[in-house]
């Protein structure tokens, strides 16, 4: 009795400010868990009302406090792996995985104790309009959160857990993935609306909030028998390498490794159970370069024995300027690379990778390098890429790469659509994340950039998830994850173009403008 009385205040009938910050808290860690596998995704649609409602007739700096709880407890629950696989791939030492971690949960924290205190804000004079800005601000801090300079992080957006469902997912064509985080946050905020209704209104807004609740589930329920099929015309044979992950090579790996790639070799060519036109290998998790002969032998020598373009993630590397005072100088710098050979051995196509991974793949910030010692100096490396590459095929559709990480920024990936790609190649190696929710997570971010643009995605990886989804949605085949093994994934060509791949994140940007709007009216409304 005594722990509730500190939590809700019965003379009062409001939460106190320890019940408030906990409630917060507690609906971080319920949200998280429906990206962990432990929980159920259904709980997305009701978590957030718990962070909603200790807002209401809350003080300011205790709103903020709150939204800042369940960033933080959020990131922490279901971003855990990041500090394990900067530890242990990433170079960094162990308190400096744990510090990256809290920097991207203090980021986090931060952005929804902003979204927090606008939600109160606006309470103060009205709970209703507070529940209707809700998921336009929402929206807007998740936007936000993708375009935080270095930091960008659009990982694990409240639509996801809905995009599972085959008709829920359809409306990421026209608004991007931010449209059904919108669907969600506001039946989130309708169901706040409701329970913290006054006794006269209270049956009137449960009966709009079950007709919400019957609409959803029908369309939930019965819409995905109305969408439509896609035909596969066309195979790729996707060959899952299953390297394990190492942080350096010895200087005569291939030839220690021989009998492995004879394998893989193997599987890339052996006899099809469909026709595949292509082969296809992970984001390199050995060190394959195209500028090493050992490599450029075998890839040239397995396109000319198989008959089939040969696409594989590389490490190309390319002179580079150096910094300013030598001017005139460059450097090999290294990159995250897909190429291509045709059937002739020639190679015709490569994409460098143009958004790296923090501290992963590179250093967002030199100047704490310098100063921070527990960081190692193994960390980054790589150099961006800046081409939106679009290769044209021998039949003369045209295609694109994108590769691991770049799969979660849905703005980025629409450029290549919008350049007129007809189906996707997405390399990943995500052996990095080890046996943690992430690969899961990763696999559910990249199939909805299928569904935004309408285009086939070919998911090749090193150790799992190696997919196949059509332009619904639909995981179509799969290897099993952890074995060497290949499949021949279905794909095609499309041409036609979404309202999402034409105009981009359009619906996120009228987030923003109506959240840049919504403090100033209430407080002309409150003066």
């Amino acid at each position: 009795m005594a722990l509730f009385d500190s939590l809700y205040s019965s003379t009062s009938k409001e939460f106190t400010t320890i019940g408030r910050l906990s409630l917060a808290a507690f609906s971080g860690f319920l949200l998280a868990e429906c990206y962990t596998g432990i929980g159920f995704a259904i709980g997305s649609w009701v978590f957030v009302m718990l962070l909603l409602l200790p807002l209401f007739g809350a003080r300011g700096r205790v709103a903020f406090s709150s939204g800042f709880l369940h960033g933080l407890v959020f990131v922490l629950t279901s971003l855990y792996w990041i500090a394990i696989v900067l530890e242990v791939h990433g170079g960094l030492s162990h308190l400096g995985g744990i510090g990256v971690l809290l920097l991207i949960a203090l980021a986090w924290g931060v952005l929804t104790g902003l979204f927090a205190w606008c939600v109160n804000f606006i309470s103060r004079r009205s709970i209703a309009r507070a529940c209707i800005a809700a998921p336009f601000l929402w929206v807007a801090f998740e936007f936000v959160r993708a375009h935080l300079p270095e930091i960008g992080f659009p990982w694990n957006l409240l639509g996801y857990p809905a995009a599972a469902n085959l008709a829920l997912v359809q409306l990421t064509a026209v608004t991007g993935i931010y449209g059904l985080s919108f669907v969600v946050a506001g039946f989130n905020a309708l169901s706040a609306w409701t329970v913290s209704a006054a006794p006269a209104g209270y049956w009137r807004r449960c009966s709009i909030l079950l007709g919400a609740v019957i609409v959803l589930v029908a369309i939930a329920w019965l819409g995905p028998r109305f969408v439509p099929e896609a035909r596969a015309g066309h195979f790729a044979r996707a060959v899952q390498l299953n390297f394990p992950e190492a942080e350096s090579y010895e200087s005569d790996w291939f030839r220690l490794h021989a009998a492995e790639l004879d394998e893989i070799e193997r599987l890339s060519v052996a006899p099809p159970d469909k026709t595949p036109d292509i082969i296809v290998w992970p984001e390199a998790p050995a060190p394959f370069s195209f500028e090493d002969p050992q490599f450029a032998r075998r890839t040239s020598a397995l396109a000319i024995r198989s008959g089939m373009p040969f696409l594989a993630g590389d490490i190309e590397w390319k002179p580079l300027a150096v910094s300013e005072g030598q001017a005139g100088q460059t450097r090999m710098a290294p990159y995250n690379s897909a190429i291509l050979v045709d059937r002739q051995g020639q190679r015709v196509f490569e994409y460098d990778k143009i958004h790296l991974v923090p501290y992963g793949e590179y250093e967002p910030f030199p100047l704490i390098h310098r100063v921070v010692t527990n960081v190692s100096n193994e960390v980054g490396g790589f150099t961006p890429g800046s081409n939106v590459a679009v290769g044209t095929l021998a039949n003369g559709h045209r295609f694109s790469v994108f590769i691991c990480y770049e799969a979660i920024f849905a703005g980025e990936i629409r450029r290549f659509a919008a350049k007129g790609a007809q189906v996707f190649f997405n390399l990943s190696n995500d052996g990095w994340f080890g046996r943690s929710a992430a690969p899961a997570q990763h696999l559910a971010m990249a199939r909805v950039r299928a569904v935004e643009n309408r285009r086939w995605l070919v998911r090749s990886t090193n150790n799992g998830y190696t997919v196949s989804v059509d332009p619904y949605g639909r995981i179509v085949a799969r290897l099993a994850p952890d074995v060497r093994a290949s499949v021949d994934l279905p794909y095609d060509f499309r041409t036609d173009e979404t309202l999402y791949t034409r105009l981009g994140d359009w619906f996120a940007w009228l987030c923003v403008i109506v959240s840049a709007l919504l403090p100033m009216f209430a407080l002309a409304s409150r003066k």
